[in-house]
This record gives structure tokens, C-alpha cells and sequence, in this order.
């Protein structure tokens, strides 16, 4: 899969997409990542990018030029050009699998008030939004989007099976884990773990799971 982002803070990226899972994605080939400055798109002498609303307001919004430049630079054919922004849909783990399996994504970072309309009109496949709160800027939102469909990828989590087994996954939260000891400080781990039946195993952590969920978010049921 290619991921590339465009953003002002391609200073934000480095570190946490180049570690752990994303970094050995990476380096197997599986994840062909590129963060992309969008001043490089703004010509300029101040490389300017923004500029105030028209009718007014607080705030400064992203012009269309530099933007509309990158993303003809930067998608190819079948390339899904997706805008991080409050006023996206809500991402969940069902949208994560629906871009694992899309070969080409462009992720568009929002700052400041957001961005002009007619990039929502006429560049943009999709917008999200990771949730009902305000950011200083769209990188945090990218970089979950990039990991939550990177580890989705076949081949990037060594076991693909683990992934049906994870929260959300299933449309329900996961189910209670233990490991070793089986017992410490006088709890203990549920009998039924300990017993080698996988039938049962398999009933109780599906009874667990549909528990927990509608303890905690039964808006997802």
C-alpha cells in the first residue's frame, strides 16, 4: 500500500511512524509512506498557504491553490484523496478495513479553521474525523488512520488472525485476557481458561465481549 500524507508539520510525523509495527511494515515493504510539505506547493516568496474567510470570522483557512497543485501532483489513477477534518464522518475499525483495502491513499492534514470549500467539492473522496473534539491540527487524526489500516494489511502483524480477535473487530469491545500466574494476590483467573475446553473457552469470551460492550458502549450494539 502507498500512503502519502500532505500536511504544514511534516516535523509531527517523524518518530511515531517510525516505530514499532509502522516501521517494520515499512522496511518489508508493505507500507510505501511519504509525508509531503504542503508549502513545497505554494510559490510565492512567502510560501503562503492561508488566508482569511471571506464574509469574516476568526481564523485563517487553507487556500485551494497549493492544494489543488499537490493533489494533481501527488494521486495517480485510482489514488483516494481523504481530508482529516472535524467535519468528517466518525472513522471506525470498518472504515480502517475499507481502506486496507485500497492500494493508494492521500491523506490531507486540516489546520487553522479548516479548509476552502471547494476542496471538499472537488478533490476530496472522503473526510474523517477520529472524534467529537478539537485538535491544534489534523496530524494526530492522519497518523491514527495511517496505523489503524497499516496493522490491517496482510502480512504486517506476522499472525493476520490476531486482528479478528481484537477490539471492534467483531463489532463488539474484547473480551477480559489473563496470562501467567494463574492466580496473584488472591485473584484468580476464570476457570474456564484453565480448562483446555475450546468450545467453552470460545463461549465465554463471546458472553465476555457482548457483557463488556453493553457495560461501555452499548451505542456500538
Amino acid at each position: 500500500m502507498r500512503i502519502d500524507v500532505l500536511t504544514l508539520f511534516p516535523g509531527m510525523f517523524a518518530g511515531p511512524l517510525d516505530e514499532s509495527i509502522i516501521k517494520r511494515a515499512r522496511e518489508a515493504g508493505l507500507l510505501d509512506l511519504k509525508i509531503h510539505n504542503l508549502r513545497d506547493f505554494a510559490h510565492d516568496r512567502h510560501k503562503t498557504v492561508d488566508d482569511r474567510p471571506f464574509g469574516g470570522g476568526p481564523g485563517m483557512l487553507l487556500k485551494p491553490e497549493p492544494i489543488f497543485e499537490a493533489v494533481e501532483a501527488l494521486a495517480r489513477e485510482k489514488t483516494r484523496v481523504i481530508l482529516l477534518s472535524p467535519s468528517g464522518r466518525p472513522f471506525r475499525q470498518a472504515i480502517a478495513r475499507e481502506l486496507a483495502a485500497v492500494d493508494d491513499l492521500l491523506l490531507i492534514v486540516g489546520h487553522y479553521e479548516g479548509f476552502d470549500e471547494r476542496v471538499r467539492e472537488q478533490l476530496a473522496d472522503d473526510e474523517l474525523s477520529i472524534g467529537d473534539y478539537v485538535l491544534t491540527n489534523g496530524a494526530l487524526p492522519a497518523m491514527v488512520v495511517i496505523d489503524a489500516v497499516t496493522r490491517l494489511l496482510p502480512g504486517v502483524l506476522g499472525d493476520d488472525e490476531s486482528v479478528n480477535e481484537e477490539s471492534f473487530s467483531q463489532g463488539l469491545l474484547e473480551y477480559p485476557q489473563y496470562t501467567r500466574p494463574s492466580e496473584f494476590r488472591g485473584m484468580k483467573v476464570p476457570e474456564v481458561l484453565l480448562s483446555g475446553n475450546h468450545a467453552e473457552i470460545a463461549r465465554w469470551r463471546a458472553e465476555q465481549a457482548t457483557l463488556r460492550t453493553k457495560e461501555r458502549r452499548p451505542d456500538i450494539l
